[in-house]
């Protein structure tokens, strides 16, 4: 596990220099931008770029053209981490071992740093085509895949049923299931499927592009529900336990820990097989990566 590590590492270093830069001289407040930059520069595994450079890699695209697309998700990833850990939302104190958003700042500055990336990131996305040359045409479509992930049909719903189901008995597994593939795996799939698009991928590739992500975020969130019952705290970087506390439905809650990992398992397999007609170093890591989200202890 070490290896591929070690890969996701050097990936997520291209990314990080690129957010690092990319809102430093701009017309912000300097408390807005503080707060933006606390979140957005705040580490983190950076899933959501590395896949969509990599699925752009596979299906012969290049990093400098993706890049600032990739940025974009990622800044959208992160305004829902911020406003996720508000007191009207989840109330977490902490993200990736320090004081959430609205603890380091406060509740208004940490609305208006979400509100701030999200809108950014649309931004990011059209650099893709007016300062990197790719097709107008392609990043159009990206970006409407993107907005779709992103709202009322995909993330921002799936807060919306988890904010309905917490404290609610009686929820199923397939609600669970439905919850979590608009709230998780929306974005992540879209990851994939942009990075495709992006390198002007068939329509075939396309889909196994898309199912290979909706496979692994299915697996990540399972683990993160197992790892919020298993995990410790400090390697966890949040409180232990906290989803059951809150009366969050969850798959251990629902189906067992050892079920769970089976699941979890079995999504990655799924995975997997998807990657079969992609020989070469590309295919290779993103199967590595498939295998690393059971596998992680965060």
């Amino acid at each position: 596990m070490a290896a591929i590590k070690e890969q996701l590492a050097q990936r997520a270093r291209l990314v990080e220099d690129f957010l690092a830069s990319c809102l430093r001289g701009r017309d912000f407040p300097k408390r807005l931008l503080a707060a933006m930059e606390y979140s957005l520069l705040a580490g983190g595994k950076r899933l959501r770029p590395v896949l969509v450079l990599a699925w752009n890699r596979v299906l012969g695209g290049r990093d400098e053209a993706v890049l600032p697309f990739a940025a974009g998700l990622e800044c959208i990833h992160t305004y829902s981490l911020i406003h996720d850990d508000l007191p009207a939302m989840d109330d977490d104190d902490l993200r990736r071992g320090r004081p959430s958003n609205h603890k380091a700042f406060d509740e208004a500055t940490a609305i208006l740093a979400g509100d701030g990336l999200l809108t950014e990131a649309f931004g990011f996305f059209c650099d893709a085509a007016l300062e990197r040359g790719l097709p107008a045409e392609r990043v159009l479509r990206a970006v409407r895949l993107a907005a779709q992930a992103a709202g009322a049909a995909g993330m921002v719903g799936g807060q919306a049923l988890d904010m309905e189901y917490t404290g609610r008995t009686g929820v199923t597994l397939p609600e669970l299931q439905d919850m979590h593939a608009r709230k998780t795996g929306a974005l992540i799939s879209v990851a994939c499927r942009a990075g495709a698009v992006l390198a002007g991928a068939s329509a075939a590739d396309e889909e196994r592009a898309l199912d290979f992500g909706r496979a692994i975020g299915v697996a990540f969130q399972i683990v993160d529900d197992v790892l919020d019952v298993v995990a410790d705290e400090k390697t966890l970087g949040k409180p232990v336990g906290s989803d059951i506390e809150k009366g969050k439905n969850t798959y251990p809650a629902l189906v067992g820990l050892a079920e769970s990992k089976r699941l979890a398992g079995e999504y990655v397999e799924r995975a997997l097989a998807l990657l079969a007609p992609y020989p070469g170093e590309e295919a290779a890591f993103l199967a590595a990566l498939a295998r690393y989200i059971v596998e992680r202890v965060h």
